[in-house]
């Protein structure tokens, strides 16, 4: 078996940040958000309302488990442990299965809300691309979600379509969407919305002579054309941002912004964690809302 038969092109990479310019929680309200998704996880903390430390991590085998690698990561070298945190939010395809959750609170709410911290209140049409669905949302200046759409009956136009073809290309996906923007001339882009197909189609063309590039532009902008369908759909209006870790392509980003003619706007933050981030923000209110007192816990470990 040789190394690419072995390596895992598909993996994003795996880190942990702590904000340096916030010294100490001790004596401020600290907060966290776990946004367990199909592929990958995250783990957002904020102190007094400001960003202090998050986790980005593949989603293991059950979502209690991956929830607590990712505040335990998150929480590495602050000296937060779990009793220092007041409230938490669970997020995310698992967010129900949060062991240490005091609400669960939907994706497409705490992706709104952690956009608008993430890019400033402009945002008013957001595209979540994530690793099972892709969402097309409508904001408020607050974060407040107005209207969305959804796809979630096929990998084409998400993240796992994307994981699929940095395997079969063997790619690093980090790499995909600088390669697929290397190319001369824009092909036509894959003929199937199908992520099964689309594959065996991508396979027809390398056999053919396609270089690994052109294919990749192929796949990147089908990808775009899928999800600019569904902003359209759902109405477009500025400003435009995009969260989830597709976010990270620049191949599929800037043939988005090329076929809408809009410019989304630039993140400072990882795209990835925008739904744990906006966990984390609701959990602020939700604990403003709910009093001095911790409320009890929602997830599995309530009664324990």
């Amino acid at each position: 078996m040789n190394e690419n038969e072995t390596k895992e092109y598909w993996r994003w990479k795996e880190y942990n940040w702590k904000n340096p310019d916030i010294p100490d929680w001790r004596g401020s309200l600290v907060t966290a958000g776990v946004d367990v998704g199909s592929t990958s996880s995250q783990a957002v903390i904020m102190v007094d309302g400001e960003l202090y430390a998050f986790s980005n991590m593949r989603t293991g085998s059950d979502s209690p488990s991956s929830a607590i690698d990712a505040i335990n990561w998150a929480m590495e070298g602050t000296g937060l442990t779990l009793d220092d945190i007041r409230f938490t939010v669970g997020t995310g395809y698992g967010r129900v299965n949060v062991p240490f959750a005091n609400k669960a609170v939907t994706e497409i709410a705490c992706h709104a809300r952690g956009a608008n911290f993430m890019y400033g209140p402009t945002v008013r049409t957001l595209l979540d691309m994530g690793g099972q669905d892709c969402k097309a949302i409508h904001c408020d200046e607050r974060g407040k979600v107005t209207s969305f759409l959804m796809n979630d009956k096929c990998a084409a136009g998400t993240g796992r379509g994307m994981e699929v073809f940095a395997n079969l290309l063997a790619v690093p996906i980090e790499e995909v969407g600088a390669m697929s923007l290397s190319v001369e001339e824009e092909p036509a882009p894959v003929s199937s919305t199908c992520v099964v197909f689309a594959k065996t189609e991508a396979t027809g063309l390398l056999r053919a002579g396609w270089s690994k590039e052109k294919v990749l532009a192929a796949y990147c902008s089908a990808m775009a054309s899928r999800v600019v369908s569904l902003l359209e759909r759902n109405g477009m209006e500025k400003d435009f941002a995009i969260t989830g870790g597709i976010a990270k392509n620049p191949g599929v980003v800037q043939r988005i912004e090329r076929i809408l003619g809009v410019e989304a706007l630039k993140p400072i933050y990882d795209t990835q964690i925008a739904g744990a981030l906006g966990g984390a923000l609701f959990a602020k209110a939700l604990f403003a809302k709910a009093g001095k007192d911790k409320p009890a816990l929602q997830g599995k470990m309530a009664g324990r």
